[in-house]
C-alpha cells in the first residue's frame, strides 16, 4: 500500500491528517504503529490515507508521528518558552510546532537573539527549520538525528541581544555531545532582563558542575546595549554519566561576599570605582564584608559598565546579582541596586537567588534523582519553565511555598554505555 502521512489532528469535523512522509507499508505495520502512538484505527471511518505511487523516502517509524505541540502565549509568554523548547527538542530529537512566539512582550515574535539560539540548536543538531525570520510567530523545527559532528562553532547575533541566554540554549546539546566543543558567541554581554556573563561564569556554571557539567566560559570581549560586539567563549566536555540531582534546601551560613565592578572607557570618570565603593558601604551597613575587584576595560566598542556581587555560603549556596549601567544611570545608583538585590534574595532565606530559581529547571529535569532548593519568591519564569519540563520532558515537579522540587528523569542518550 502505498501512503503519504505526517501526523493527525483533532478537529471539530474529526480527525486529519498533514503530510510530511511517504511510503509503501503493510497495512498490518501501519495499523499497529497507529495504535501505539495514537490509540486509534487508522482505517476507520474518516481516514484516506491511500495516494498515487511514490518513491519510499525513509523507512516508516511511529517516532515519526511524534511533534511536540506549543504556544508561545502560555504562562510568562516569554522568550524563554522558545529557547528551552528548542533546545529540548534538539536533545530528544522531537519535532517542534510553536507559535505565538513572545505574545506577552512589547514586540512579540522572534527577535535576533531568539533568531540565533534557533539557527544554533538547528545547526548543531544538523535539523531544518521554517518561519526562522525576524518577527516571526511561529516556526516548525525538525531537529536532526546526526550527532554532532563539529568540534567548534561560532555566531554572531548582530545586536546587543544577550550572549548567555543563546549559551543557556545550546549547552544541553553541548554536554550530551560524545566530544569537546568550544562556542565563540558575539553580542551583548551586560544587558536589562539577562543574567550577566559574570553571573553565567560565576554562579549558575559552578551550580552545575556539582550536577557533573563541565564547562567553562570566558570573556574575551565586553559587549552593552546598544552596538554589542562583545564576545564569549564556552568550552564543554562530554559526559560521562547523567547529570544528578542538586540539593540545596537551606541557606546556611554566608562565608564570602564579592563582586566585580567593570566599566569600558570611563576609568576617567571613575565608574568602576565609584560603583564598587559604594556597593561595598551598602553591604558593610548590612554586615556583610565584600571585596570588589576593579576593573577598566579599554577593549570594549563603546563606553559601558556592569557591577555583578555572590554570596557564598556554607551550605553550598551561591547567590548572585548583577546590573548593568545605561546612560542616565549614575554609578551609585548601579550599586544600590546590585546591593538591594543581593540583599532581598540574602534576607528571604532562599538558597538560589532569582535568575537560578528558573535556570536550573532545564537541568534538573534531565538528571537523575531529585532536586530541590528554595527560591526568593515565584516568579513567571519559574512557573513557565516548571509547566514546560512537564508538558515536554514528562519531569515531576511540585512547590511547598518557597521548596521547588524536581523529579528530573535521568535522560542519557547512551543506553549501551
Amino acid at each position: 500500500m502505498i501512503i503519504r502521512i505526517v501526523t493527525l489532528y483533532e478537529t471539530d469535523k474529526g480527525l486529519s491528517i498533514k503530510v510530511i512522509l511517504e511510503g509503501r507499508v503493510g497495512k498490518k505495520d501501519l495499523e499497529g504503529t497507529y495504535r501505539s502512538d495514537f490509540g486509534r484505527n487508522p482505517f476507520e471511518k474518516g481516514f484516506l490515507p491511500i495516494h498515487p505511487p511514490k518513491t519510499l523516502i525513509r523507512p516508516f517509524s511511529g517516532r515519526q508521528f511524534s511533534m511536540i505541540e506549543l504556544d508561545g502565549a502560555t504562562k510568562s509568554g516569554s522568550g524563554t518558552i522558545l529557547r528551552y523548547a528548542v533546545s529540548l527538542a534538539s536533545l530528544l530529537g522531537e519535532k517542534l510546532h510553536l507559535v505565538n512566539i513572545r505574545a506577552k512582550r512589547d514586540k512579540p515574535g522572534l527577535r535576533p537573539q531568539h533568531l540565533t539560539a534557533l539557527l544554533a540548536c538547528c545547526e548543531m543538531s544538523g535539523g531544518r527549520v521554517e518561519g526562522a525570520q525576524v518577527g516571526s510567530g511561529e516556526i516548525f523545527y525538525y531537529p536532526g538525528s546526526s550527532k554532532i559532528s563539529r568540534r567548534d562553532f561560532s555566531w554572531n547575533i548582530g545586536t546587543a541581544g544577550s550572549t548567555t541566554m543563546l549559551a543557556f540554549s545550546i549547552l544541553p546539546l553541548a554536554i550530551f555531545s560524545r566530544q569537546l566543543h568550544s562556542f565563540t558567541i558575539c553580542g551583548g554581554l551586560f544587558q536589562d532582563f539577562a543574567p550577566s556573563a559574570y553571573h553565567l561564569q560565576h554562579v549558575l556554571l559552578p551550580l552545575l558542575a556539582r550536577m557533573g557539567v563541565r564547562a567553562e566560559l570566558r570573556i574575551l570581549q565586553p559587549g552593552y546595549v546598544p552596538q554589542g560586539e562583545g564576545k564569549i567563549e564556552l568550552v564543554t566536555s562530554p559526559l560521562d554519566h547523567p547529570l544528578c540531582g542538586l540539593s540545596l534546601p537551606t541557606q546556611g551560613e554566608i562565608e564570602r561576599v564579592w563582586g566585580i565592578s567593570l566599566s569600558s572607557h570611563l576609568e576617567e570618570q571613575k565608574v568602576s570605582q565609584r560603583m564598587a565603593d559604594t556597593c561595598r558601604k551598602l553591604l558593610q551597613e548590612s554586615g556583610l564584608e565584600a571585596h570588589i575587584e576593579i576593573i577598566n576595560d579599554t577593549k570594549a566598542a563603546q563606553k559601558g559598565a556592569a557591577l555583578f556581587a555572590v554570596a557564598s555560603t556554607r551550605s553550598g549556596c551561591l547567590l548572585g546579582a548583577d546590573m548593568a549601567g545605561k546612560p542616565g544611570r549614575r554609578s551609585e545608583w548601579i550599586a544600590a541596586q546590585v546591593a538591594h538585590m543581593l540583599l532581598e534574595d540574602l534576607r528571604s532565606g532562599a538558597s538560589v537567588d532569582r535568575h537560578l530559581a528558573d535556570q536550573l529547571i532545564l537541568f534538573a529535569s534531565l538528571a537523575r534523582g531529585t532536586t530541590e532548593y528554595l527560591i526568593p519568591h515565584m516568579t513567571p519564569h519559574v512557573e513557565t519553565n516548571l509547566w514546560l519540563v512537564n508538558k515536554i520532558l514528562g519531569a515531576k515537579t511540585s512547590q511547598d511555598g518557597r521548596l521547588i522540587r524536581i523529579e528530573g528523569i535521568g535522560f542519557w542518550p547512551y543506553p549501551n554505555s
